[in-house]
């Protein structure tokens, strides 16, 4: 009898021992499962990359300057300046037909694939042109490159002037070429005799100036300036005496 008592504790005791480490192991399970589930959780995507084109890549603010073709006339001189703050101006001019310098200015927006801008307010021109290093390229009305025998010259190259701070770079393509006195102290000027020459002044594209005024010839330099305002210097003239040196006086 006593044999079975203890039979049966032993048994007891056995089943008791089991169900402690059935308890123990499904606990261990359940931390390292848990454990597992958080570690899955840190993976981050890093962003893509933004591709390079002409508004990111490249140093396009500056004045560009060229001759386009013209149909009735011997080109048109024109000078685009590229603000930073997506502003522009232009002039431009037909060599051999008119002496007045036409001047738009507005802002310019790029396109989806930023190589290329269209300016505003040019309903009746170009205004469209693909951004290249140091040149700016017409477009047609579609914004496709134009194509023949002229298309190399539908290109306006960058100036390498040094600007003042703050100001657009001297366009030489504009100024240069001849100029002859229409006006004088805000009134029109009356040609001198026929025969005599009429006062005028050459601008050459390396900043340097000369021409006649009227009695003596003249030479120097010239330095473009904020304002559309023009700085002469250096000049040295021939030092003829002339009956009327009225209009030489207010020339220079």
């Amino acid at each position: 009898m006593q044999g079975r008592t203890a039979l049966t504790a032993l048994i007891a005791a056995g089943f008791i021992a089991s169900g402690c480490a059935a308890r123990s192991t499904t606990s261990t399970t359940t931390t390292s499962t848990a454990t597992t589930a958080t570690a899955t959780t840190t993976t981050s995507v890093p962003p893509a990359a933004t591709p390079d084109n002409s508004m990111t890549s490249l140093d396009w603010a500056g004045t560009y300057a060229g001759v386009m073709p013209c149909a009735d006339c011997e080109g048109i001189e024109t000078t685009i300046t590229l603000n930073p703050d997506r502003t522009y101006a232009m002039k431009t001019r037909y060599l051999g037909k008119d002496t007045k310098v036409f001047e738009r200015q507005g802002v310019f927006t790029w396109n989806e694939e930023g190589n290329k801008i269209q300016l505003s307010g040019l309903a009746d021109g170009p205004d469209r042109y693909l951004v290249g290093e140091n040149a700016l390229i017409q477009l047609d009305k579609a914004g496709n490159r134009i194509t023949g025998d002229l298309a190399p010259k539908y290109v306006l190259a960058r100036s390498t002037g040094e600007a003042a701070p703050g100001a657009a770079a001297a366009p030489p393509a504009l100024f240069a070429g001849s100029w002859r006195l229409v006006e004088l102290m805000g009134q029109p000027f009356a040609p001198p005799a026929e025969g005599k020459p009429v006062p005028s002044l050459t601008f050459e594209q390396d900043g340097r100036v000369h021409g006649f005024a009227g009695c003596n010839s003249f030479t120097g330099t010239y330095e473009y300036e904020p304002g559309n305002r023009l700085r002469f210097a250096q000049i040295a003239a021939t030092m003829m005496a002339c009956l009327d040196m009225t209009v030489e006086t207010e020339f220079l």
